[in-house]
């Protein structure tokens, strides 16, 4: 009986083993440069979406630590989200839209401020725009290689991972200390719209970027 079971732990083993050297290197998955090429250029031409960052851990040098909030190509934006103050975590509403800033902290009601003042805090007008934003830091993946086939955020993906240097990712997350492994989910069908991004650095904090509603109407106005 003894003989039996350790058989059977074997045989099991082996096909777990095989089961695992199959999925890895499954032939199947979507070529990684034409998935980079097609998810960098479906970026560049999104019209609005929701928008999520959140940092995960210490990630040194970053004064944002969440944010939430819709966003348009033009760069007019709405949302909440924290931020790091003197130490301490700050909750934020904003709303940019025009020439103007409209900014509340914990307290208070909203302030006008310049829209140039955005990047005292954080500019999310960067995350659609082409040249800075989540186009580019596809398109701009060091290494590219296609790792899986993924179900996030209620669409079927395939994960491609890769390596971004310090300089292309401070334009959508300014302040990060480094370079880092960076993974894509982008959806694996006709749009090829990236839904998911993670930034990990050493210690292994990570700063996740989500993009939702896609090309859905979005209209900023200023709060009364």
């Amino acid at each position: 009986m003894r003989t039996r079971r350790l058989l059977a732990g074997v045989l099991v083993a082996a096909a777990v083993t095989a089961s695992g050297c199959s999925s890895a290197s499954d032939e199947s998955l979507p070529d990684a440069a034409t998935l980079v090429d097609d998810a960098t250029k479906a970026t560049a031409g999104i019209d609005s979406t929701h928008f999520a960052i959140q940092v995960n851990g210490n990630v040194q040098g970053l004064m944002m630590q969440s944010l939430d909030g819709d966003l348009t190509a033009d760069g007019e934006a709405e949302g909440s989200g924290t931020i790091t103050q003197a130490g301490q975590l700050v909750e934020i509403d904003f709303v940019l839209t025009g020439d103007s800033l409209h900014f509340k902290g914990p307290t208070g009601g909203y302030q006008q401020l310049p829209a140039s003042m955005v990047s005292n805090i954080y500019d999310p007008s960067a995350i659609l725009d082409p040249d800075r934003g989540v186009a580019e830091l596809v398109s701009n993946l060091e290494d590219p290689e296609t790792t899986a086939e993924e179900e996030v955020s209620g669409h079927e993906t395939v994960k491609v991972e890769g390596t971004l240097p310090r300089d292309v990712l401070s334009e959508v997350l300014p302040g990060v200390p480094s370079a880092a492994d960076v993974a894509f989910w982008i959806r694996n069908d006709e749009s090829h719209l990236p839904v998911k991004a993670t930034a990990t650095f050493s210690g292994d904090a990570s700063v996740d970027i989500t993009l939702s509603d896609v090309n859905e109407p979005v209209t900023v106005e200023p709060p009364q």
